[in-house]
């Protein structure tokens, strides 16, 4: 029996973090940016590699994957209503990393440098902290 939409809507606010709510995308952003460029360090390094560097690796399919993943991070900062021009900084950074990072071997190493996703986060946590005060987690 299919549920409808207000009933989907109703399970999805109880359930932590799957709300519209500022403080729940923040949320899931971060868990995100997490995913993609930070699921571990290098030993003997301080760079962290994710998602992102490692699914990069596989030509085409790899990055259009991670590219689909950067702009989900796009699209969510959209529905916390950034400006065009955020957007459109947060849009070139993943076109930037995704058209770069697809060149072999060197898009690699690019993808390894250049961290689309944490330079995205950066932006949307300064529009969460200035518009959403009530989302600012102190990071430790």
């Amino acid at each position: 029996m299919p549920i409808s939409q207000d009933q989907f809507d109703r399970i999805a606010r109880d359930l932590p973090g799957f709300g519209r709510d500022p403080a729940s995308v923040r949320r899931r952003i971060e868990a995100m940016e997490q995913i993609l460029e930070g699921l571990f360090v290098i030993p003997g390094t301080n760079r962290r590699v994710g998602v992102d560097s490692l699914v990069g690796l596989i030509p085409v399919v790899g990055d259009i994957a991670t590219a689909a993943m950067g702009a989900w991070m796009v699209w969510e900062a959209r529905n916390l209503g950034m400006s065009k021009w955020q957007l459109t900084r947060m849009a070139a950074n993943v076109g930037v990393d995704t058209v770069l990072g697809a060149i072999p071997f060197a898009g690699d190493v690019f993808d390894f440098m250049f961290k689309s996703n944490t330079k995205n986060l950066k932006l949307i946590r300064r529009h969460l902290d200035k518009h959403h005060p009530g989302t600012v987690t102190i990071d430790g």
